[in-house]
């Protein structure tokens, strides 16, 4: 009897072990898996060689030029450091330039025009630099740039002004003169909406400033905290935290409310520089906390502003397209327009204006926490910014009243802390 229960007891005990061990190698299996999987992403996400050779091979064989040229391709004294990408397309890393910190951004596809819902087709190196040719005038290159400008932004008076500025901006080594290589540089560049942005609100605080370019890949300032809240982790450990959970640590890792209240007067700040600027006015389409950082002064400081597009270009490109329903009408995450039913066609007027975006972003960033003297009056501004519709009847009267009067609140309780 006492044999046969020992037997029991060893053969229980056998399956439990075989039990842990298939589950312990089980889930060794599926998170190697996933550790591949993310890791292969990541490569294809992160291709900072692949874009340096193919800017360097272009400034070697003399086709492009730029004050970040030498330093890439000769010294190396500009080089990548943390991969920030997040599409293979638009490579974006942390870099060091002459000991000075910057973010390198590069193109890795043409992006000629905002795409809806298609990939971008293939970068093609031949026609990538083609402008201007050789023998192409200052004046003539002048004019190629005017077309550009009015093509995009409309027929603003004082286009010729910002062309001035752009050969201003394109002569890298700063000899008076436009080179060829620079000229194609400059080009390449125009067709990037947050180069052309930069480069329009270059005076503004909230605007990354140039560094410097070369051919199509540009180096902007550094910003010392890349997402407006939450706290960055190695993207192994992201795998294994839960969205829900990730929310929660994202509302824990933020500045204190002061601190996140003038950080909201920044980005309130930056819908005021983009609407109805001297060049007309720009749509941001992508409203996200990744799109937003701070300084140490928690000075608001814009990432990536690709998605902030021109709106005279973006209803050019949008109020022919095809559609079904609204949702066919939609330019990166925040611009949509209404699909009008009698003629299956997109409409040109974009329903939402920045600063109802920008209030969404904020509402859940500033509430919690927020004082309780404060707090119902906050929301309720919150609440009637988001509320905002383009249509709406004196929309802009609206706008103004309602921008004025949260950074009026923001700041009347914030202007006696050392936050400030």
């Amino acid at each position: 009897m006492l044999t046969l229960e020992m037997n029991l007891n060893c053969a229980r005990f056998s399956y439990v072990r075989m039990k842990y061990l298939f589950f312990s190698w089980l889930a060794v299996f599926v998170g190697s898996w996933i550790i591949y999987v993310q890791y292969s992403t990541y490569t294809e996400l992160c291709r900072g060689k692949d874009c340096k050779k193919i800017i360097c091979d272009k400034y070697k064989t003399g086709v492009i030029d730029g004050p970040a040229c030498n330093s890439l391709c000769v010294t190396e004294s500009l080089y990548f450091g943390k991969c920030l990408s997040t599409k293979p397309n638009n490579q974006m890393y942390l870099g060091i330039w002459d000991n000075l910190p910057g973010v390198v951004k590069c193109q890795m596809e043409q992006a000629l025009h905002p795409d809806f819902g298609t990939e971008l087709e293939p970068r093609k190196e031949i026609v990538l630099f083609d402008k201007p040719t050789r023998g192409t005038t200052v004046q003539k290159f002048k004019e190629m740039v005017y077309s550009l400008f009015k093509a995009k932004l409309g027929d603003q008076g004082n286009l010729s002004e910002l062309v001035n500025l752009i050969l201003t901006v394109a002569d890298g080594d700063k000899d008076g003169q436009v080179s060829l290589g620079e000229a194609k540089s400059a080009w390449a560049l125009l067709q990037l909406n947050e180069f052309l942005l930069m480069v329009i609100l270059q005076d503004k605080e909230h605007t990354p400033k140039l560094m410097g370019f070369c051919g199509d890949l540009y180096v902007m300032e550094s910003i010392e905290y890349t997402s407006l809240y939450g706290i960055s982790l190695p993207w192994v450990i992201e795998l294994f935290i839960p969205s829900g959970f990730r929310r929660s640590m994202d509302q824990l890792f933020t500045p204190s409310w002061p601190r996140k209240a003038k950080i909201a007067i920044g980005l309130l700040e930056f819908v005021e520089d983009v609407f109805h600027g001297p060049y007309g006015n720009f749509l941001m389409c992508d409203t996200s906390a990744k799109n937003l950082g701070y300084n140490d002064k928690y000075d608001l400081k814009m990432v990536d502003m690709r998605k902030i597009v021109p709106e005279t270009n973006l209803k050019e490109l949008i109020k022919d397209r095809h559609c079904e329903s609204d949702l066919d009408c939609v330019y990166g995450t925040d611009c949509r327009t209404s699909c009008d039913q009698s003629t299956m066609k997109c409409t040109s007027e974009v329903i939402q204006p920045n600063l109802a975006k920008a209030c969404q972003l904020l509402k859940d960033y500033l509430l919690l926490g927020a004082p309780s003297e404060i707090r119902e009056e906050l929301e309720k501004q919150l609440y009637s910014c988001i509320a905002l519709k383009v249509t709406a009847n004196q929309m802009e009267m609206e706008h103004s009243l309602i921008l004025n009067n949260l950074k009026t609140l923001l700041w009347k309780k914030i202007s006696y802390t050392n936050d400030s």
